[in-house]
């Protein structure tokens, strides 16, 4: 699916895929949402200090991986 077509969620429909209200676990990275539900490292919605559930395009300038970690999951929308 091309980014034109991917749907657009808001910050509080991002907030429920948390791995905790919903059993999705989502993520948003520079305006698009990434799942991340089955990731190991992202097991009840937390990675090391940071929520599933959020915009983390300002904390991954912390991280000690690059921002192609998303390049092995699927973009489910972009953020409104």
């Amino acid at each position: 699916m091309s980014e034109d077509n991917l749907a657009i969620y808001t910050k509080s429909q991002l907030a429920l895929r948390n791995g905790q209200d919903k059993p999705e676990i989502w993520v948003a990275y520079q305006g698009l949402i990434y799942d991340v539900t089955s990731s190991r490292l992202w097991k009840k919605g937390m990675h090391y200090e940071h929520w599933a559930g959020q915009d983390l395009t300002e904390e991954l300038q912390d991280a000690p991986h690059s921002e192609n970690v998303f390049d092995r999951f699927k973009k489910i929308g972009k953020l409104a």
